[in-house]
């Protein structure tokens, strides 16, 4: 099984809040792999926006994402480019 571990920073000038969370969810629907963000001592499921939204993960905060499983590689590509794009805001 593929375990991947990277921090990624909050762009968002809002952090992590319900846009995003929600961008997150829908973004993650289609892999199969295991999805976890880690912030401030405090790991929770990526697949729920309010876990997500509980994180108070704020503009700049870094944010350690861990995948795991057999499409690991293009799920961890799509949560990169998604944080580099701020998922998709303004």
């Amino acid at each position: 099984m593929i375990k991947l571990v990277r921090k990624m920073k909050v762009k968002d000038s809002l952090g992590l809040h319900t846009r995003p969370a929600a961008a997150i969810v829908k973004l993650l629907q289609p892999c199969k792999a295991s999805v976890f963000f880690t912030y401030k001592n405090e790991t929770i499921n990526a697949r729920s926006i309010m876990s997500i939204l509980m994180l108070a993960a704020r503009k700049n905060a870094q944010i350690t994402v861990t995948v795991e499983g057999e499409d690991a590689v293009m799920t961890m590509e799509c949560l990169i480019q998604a944080f580099d794009k701020e998922f998709g805001g303004p």
